[in-house]
């Protein structure tokens, strides 16, 4: 993105900066002029000393390099910077179905997810919040977001398994979550038009405030939030994973999915299971990251999975930000002041 200004007019001074340079050079001539005077030039270059005709230069030049960021500064310019994130938000969004029973995964799937968001968690930065969600038959909200780390350890802890894998059910709950006041309504999108548990759609709740206007961003936009989504099998229940994919993407936010388990289906001690159901959906999730501008993982093991979480953590440390960075132009050209009347008093005894 290319750097923009909030009062470009300022920057018609910068036209003064060649005038100051033909003044110093005129002033230089003007004063070997003088110069030619004395009886001797000899004398003249012995009571400057050795060195000192490139050293007059370099305080005036100084001084010149700062007026010039000085009026660069006053244009007040906006510069896309890399900064330290202090308000994000990161939704781990964790299957927690039967088949992460399966120990194929050591000691199995549950246990492993479990010690990697721990993990996960250690490498982020304090000042991120992170919110936890679950997701079976159904999905919830098991930690809203917060920066207390032990809250979130002691809440992946008591993850309780359950029958079924609602996948797109998980990624709407994280959007609830990082979405609170746009009314995103999970039982609608489930039981879709018409009647919702015997009542109309068309009836506003009591005491729900009603929805605002979506306008879609483009995906991957939105840098303040991320899903991460961890699943071993494939959805088999809730809303459909791809329109929850395409809410996330409307959003702006970034869905990184990983996928543990087994690719083929069969998953030892589970005998009798479907293997439709036990396989590993990467087709779906390779879908869900590249709907949202976010990546697809594998991981085939627990070192695999901490790996995977150890680099997600390095990615969402920093946002993006479109930032002023006048003060920071006229530091340096403090800087540089300061700097050029030093030199000129270290060495000729005057200020410039």
């Amino acid at each position: 993105m290319p750097m923009t200004f909030l009062w470009p007019q300022f920057l018609w001074l910068l036209l003064a900066v060649p005038l100051l340079v033909v003044v110093y050079v005129w002033l230089l001539r003007r004063r070997k002029k003088l110069a030619l005077r004395y009886a001797s030039l000899a004398i003249v270059k012995q009571a400057m000393g050795p060195g000192m005709g490139w050293r007059r230069h370099v305080p005036p030049a100084l001084f010149l390099l700062a007026l010039c960021l000085m009026l660069f500064a006053a244009s007040r310019p906006l510069a896309v910077v890399p900064l330290p994130s202090d308000h994000a938000t990161i939704v781990l969004a964790i299957d927690v179905s039967l088949s992460m029973r399966a120990t194929d995964i050591k000691p199995n799937r549950l246990v492993a997810a479990q010690e990697a968001a721990k993990v996960f968690l250690q490498e982020l930065p304090k000042g991120i919040r992170v919110a936890l969600v679950t997701f079976a038959g159904t999905a919830q909200l098991v930690q809203p977001a917060t920066l207390n780390r032990e809250d979130l350890v002691a809440a992946i802890d008591k993850f309780q398994m359950q029958r079924g894998t609602a996948v797109g059910s998980g990624l709407v709950v994280s959007l609830q979550q990082l979405f609170p006041d746009e009314g995103i309504d999970l039982s609608e999108m489930i039981y879709g038009g018409g009647q919702k548990r015997g009542k109309s759609l068309d009836e506003p709740a009591a005491g729900k405030k009603p929805k605002k206007e979506f306008v879609p961003v483009p995906p991957g936009s939105f840098e303040s939030a991320a899903i991460v989504l961890l699943t071993d099998g494939r959805r088999t229940t809730g809303v459909d994973t791809q329109e929850a994919a395409k809410m996330a993407a409307d959003h702006g936010v970034r869905v990184y999915a990983v996928g543990m388990g087994t690719v083929d289906g069969e998953v030892p001690g589970f005998a009798g299971w479907s293997s439709i159901y036990m396989k590993l959906d990467e087709p779906s999730l390779k879908a869900v990251a590249f709907a949202t501008q976010g990546e697809y993982y594998y991981a085939g093991n627990a070192e695999d999975l901490k790996k995977v979480y150890a680099k997600l953590g390095t990615r969402l440390q920093v946002d993006k930000k479109e930032t002023e960075i006048s003060s920071l132009l006229s530091l340096v050209a403090a800087v540089l002041s300061i700097s050029a009347a030093a030199l000129s008093l270290l060495w000729f005894n005057r200020i410039l």
